[in-house]
């Protein structure tokens, strides 16, 4: 006769703030949120959302406050939600970002404040579906034949896209007009990015959408943006920093005068403030 063993999953420990229990079907329900690299993960990151909140909750009943729920874009708050919001506008304050942060903060990250590179790339499009592999064969034959033809006379790339192109572009001579980073497919970027202005690429380029002849027409470069111009997105930013650290400074202080079972919250983190 078999025997199977089954490796029984250890239960989890019961959690309590001040004594408070916070149900493990609480826990369960949370987890959702809390998208781990196990379950085991999940389930603790969960609880020590669940925790904090108890945490918080416990201390604005301590404090008397009282809250009414807004609604945001048709989303209202929960009365415990409105509640820990008075808290914290109650306990944590932040100052200001004022304009010598700001600049600080600007001078020392200047690549971030600048306006995309822009391309003017042409291309020829020989559309077919990469899962029709006779299909997408012939359509990588006829782009480096056309490839080929372009290479010997670079003129013809204008008259080659509107006679051969499978894009509406052809109407234009394969010119797509200004693109940046993101606006299209990552291989189409990658042979884009590497090109010189006036440059063939090498190689037809080989996309979900089909193959492609490219060429890069022209590049304009990004400019730096003027401080004046990101000064209000510099100074948001720098108060909402501050602002979550506050909150896990305050958490942290609750949860060392607190008295937590079930939950280890060294490595805790607000969910509030992610």
């Amino acid at each position: 006769m078999r025997t199977s063993i089954r490796h029984q999953q250890a239960p989890h420990p019961a959690v309590s703030v001040n004594a408070v229990v916070v149900p493990a079907a609480a826990i369960a329900r949370e987890v959702q949120n809390h998208p781990g690299i196990s379950p085991k993960a999940a389930w603790e990151e969960a609880t020590r959302a669940l925790v904090i909140r108890e945490l918080l909750l416990q201390r604005a009943r301590d404090l008397g406050l009282s809250a009414t729920p807004r609604t945001d874009d048709g989303l209202r708050e929960t009365e415990e939600e409105a509640l820990i919001r008075a808290l914290l506008e109650a306990e944590v304050h932040t100052p200001v970002a004022d304009e010598g942060s700001c600049r600080r903060y600007y001078a020392a990250n200047l690549r971030r404040f600048r306006s995309p590179d822009l391309f003017e790339p042409l291309h020829i499009l020989f559309q077919a579906d990469r899962a029709d592999g006779d299909a997408y064969a012939t359509a990588i034959a006829r782009a480096a034949a056309a490839l080929a033809e372009i290479k010997a006379t670079p003129d013809r790339f204008d008259a080659l896209a509107r006679a051969l192109s499978d894009c509406p572009s052809a109407h234009e001579g394969g010119r797509l007009g200004q693109v940046a980073r993101g606006d299209t497919t990552p291989e189409f970027e990658a042979a884009l990015l590497r090109l010189r202005p006036g440059e063939i690429c090498a190689e037809p380029v080989q996309t979900r959408y089909g193959v492609h002849v490219l060429r890069l027409d022209r590049k304009v470069e990004g400019q730096s943006l003027p401080f004046e111009q990101v000064h209000a997105r510099i100074a948001a930013y720098l108060e909402e920093s501050a602002w979550r650290r506050a909150v896990a400074q305050y958490v942290s202080l609750l949860a060392g005068q607190a008295t937590i079972d079930g939950c280890e919250m060294a490595a805790a983190v607000s969910p509030l403030v992610q």
